[in-house]
């Protein structure tokens, strides 16, 4: 991951397997963590439509062995709720453990990494990537001009973004092209596309879920190229223009 050091957690449905052991609160993958506490998973509930080679749907519930303690060090995170819009250019924080640049493993001592990255609408990201290749339950994130990315490694980490005071957890670090390579965005699974699912699998202490809500205009609706439909918005003008058509 190009960017900075930090503290924070999520999962992706291509990480989930039995056996796997959850830190939180852990800052460095080396030395002491004083603060770090650990989990077993004792279940997984994977995305029943999870597409292993589109990457559709990739996302996963882990259950852990026990419950944790909320500190300075670990506390929850909102999950975008299914209302939720993310705008282009909204500012999200992606952390993890992985490479720090294509082939560049994190150096010693592998303190967590963060770094932030803008929101790159669909329209875009289907332009950047192939319009048969991002669905709505992606969201993407990166810079045109490439240099900062989630990276190999992090898959499975979270996507966040603040909003009144809260993070929200927007998305989960899924797949991309190389890492922040020029006009191809770090790709994650759209968390608010999952509440019903989530809630529907979590019978008690369900996720808190908050609405992110984006303001000023999306200009990821202007965007158009090869093969992607043209986006028509009818404004009340244009409705009334219809109205006086038809009588």
């Amino acid at each position: 991951m190009a960017g900075q050091s930090a503290k924070l957690w999520s999962v992706g449905a291509d990480c989930c397997s039995l056996g796997l052991t959850v830190n939180l609160g852990r800052q460095s993958l080396q030395g002491s963590n004083p603060n770090a506490v650990s989990r077993t998973v004792t279940q997984i509930i994977k995305h029943p439509n999870y597409n292993s080679e589109t990457f559709d749907n990739d996302i996963c519930l882990l259950q852990l062995s026990s419950s944790v303690t909320f500190n300075s060090y670990i506390s929850p995170v909102c999950l975008a709720s299914s209302n939720s819009t993310f705008y282009s250019g909204v500012n999200s924080w992606v952390t993890g453990w992985g490479n720090i640049g294509e082939g560049a493993s994190l150096p010693s001592p592998q303190n967590l990494m963060e770094v932030e990255v803008p929101v790159v609408g669909n329209r875009q990201c289907k332009c950047d990537y192939g319009v048969g290749t991002i669905t709505d339950n992606m969201i993407c994130a990166g810079l045109s001009a490439g240099g900062k990315d989630s990276c190999q490694g992090d898959s499975g980490g979270p996507m966040v973004s603040k909003q009144s005071g809260r993070w929200i957890q927007a998305g989960i670090v899924s797949f991309g092209t190389g890492c922040a390579r020029p006009n191809l965005p770090g790709v994650y699974a759209r968390v608010s596309q999952y509440q019903t699912w989530i809630n529907s699998q979590i019978s008690s202490n369900q996720p808190g879920f908050m609405t992110f809500t984006s303001t000023g205009t999306n200009s990821d609706l202007s965007v158009n190229c090869t093969g992607l439909r043209v986006h028509v918005q009818l404004t009340s003008m244009t409705l009334c223009i219809s109205q006086m058509l038809i009588s």
